[in-house]
């Protein structure tokens, strides 16, 4: 799925299950590093549990293997939520266009730098269903947290550097002063990007791959969008056949 945002041709990837009728959908955000098609496969795998699910794009088709390029890109993105709040309605758009996707019922679930644009889409007051990160533990500017109307949930590392215990803490804090229905899952001795196998790529201290948390981190995800929009909805019953 090409679409603009950023001054860029993105390239996201759709996927859909089973039947014709509409489903709940789920936004799905990468990693800095951008989209792979392990990321891709998340999509795939929502949509076999029956949700339309959108993996966007946040370097017009780029996947970065070099760490310092790709702080490059990311970290003036991470420091002006509008360009994130942008990309991430590029993807949203998207999303609702697609004849398959319920717009009353949407969730979102993003990694690292896809995380923090889907917690900008909610301090934006985006009415998703809910919203889940991992590693992304970004604080907004003041007050408007107050605007994220859905359960939010949150994993992370004991041991990331990136995300660090201070970095927790003030996550915490602004959900908690804002009156968010939040949850924190700290995956006790995971560093930062646990969740992702490892790549033929550079790797910076602190990130590594950790396979039992990074299981139970998808589990925990599953679990959040079967709390928040789960598919065995009435409404999920297929189309009739047109004549």
């Amino acid at each position: 799925m090409e679409y603009p945002a950023d001054g860029l041709t993105m390239v996201g990837h759709l996927a859909l299950p089973a039947g014709t009728g509409r489903r709940p959908a789920v936004l799905v955000g990468p990693e800095g590093t951008g989209l792979n098609d392990f990321q891709r496969r998340r999509a795939d795998a929502l949509a076999e549990l029956g949700y339309v699910a959108l993996a966007f794009d946040i370097h017009g088709g780029r996947w970065f293997t070099d760490p310092e390029e790709m702080m490059a890109r990311a970290m003036p993105l991470l420091a002006d939520p509008e360009r994130l709040r942008d990309i991430g309605r590029a993807a949203l758009d998207v999303l609702r266009a697609e004849a398959r996707t319920d717009p009353d019922r949407i969730a979102a679930i993003g990694y690292g730098t896809g995380g923090a644009i889907l917690l900008e889409l909610g301090r934006a007051g985006v009415e998703f269903r809910a919203i889940g990160t991992v590693n992304a533990l970004t604080t907004g500017r003041p007050g408007e947290a107050a605007r994220i109307r859905c359960p939010v949930w949150a994993g992370v590392g004991s041991e990331d550097p990136i995300m660090a215990p201070a970095q927790r803490e003030a996550f915490a804090a602004e959900m908690q002063s804002a009156g968010v229905d939040w949850r924190l899952t700290v995956y006790g001795g995971a560093l930062h990007a646990f969740h992702h196998p490892p790549v033929d790529q550079a790797v910076r201290p602190g990130v590594g791959h950790h396979p039992q948390h990074a299981q139970r981190a998808w589990n925990d995800v599953v679990a959040l969008l079967n709390e928040c929009v789960p598919i065995d909805d009435p409404a999920d019953e297929p189309s009739p056949p047109t004549r």
